[in-house]
């Protein structure tokens, strides 16, 4: 097993408490639980499957960043922080 590290807001973090506790369950299992359900709901094809939804909406709409599919991360990194 790996170890993994990050950080939440402390909304997201009482959240999981309660369900915790709700559950009889430990944080670390709820963020398992979480996280296995997030990678099955997105296994390869299920993202093919959106892929080819989105096809026909790809360039239809115009972000006015030019360099948007270079530094995509970086854009949305940035516009999360505005939150």
């Amino acid at each position: 097993m790996r170890q993994l590290s990050f950080r939440i807001s402390d909304d997201d973090y009482a959240g999981i408490e309660r369900v915790a506790d709700f559950m009889g369950l430990n944080r670390t299992d709820i963020i398992r639980l979480a996280i296995r359900k997030f990678l099955e709901a997105n296994k390869s094809e299920n993202r093919l499957n959106l892929q080819n939804r989105a096809n026909n909406h790809i360039g239809a709409v115009e972000s006015g960043i030019p360099d948007l599919g270079l530094n995509h991360r970086k854009h949305i990194i940035n516009k999360i922080k505005e939150y």
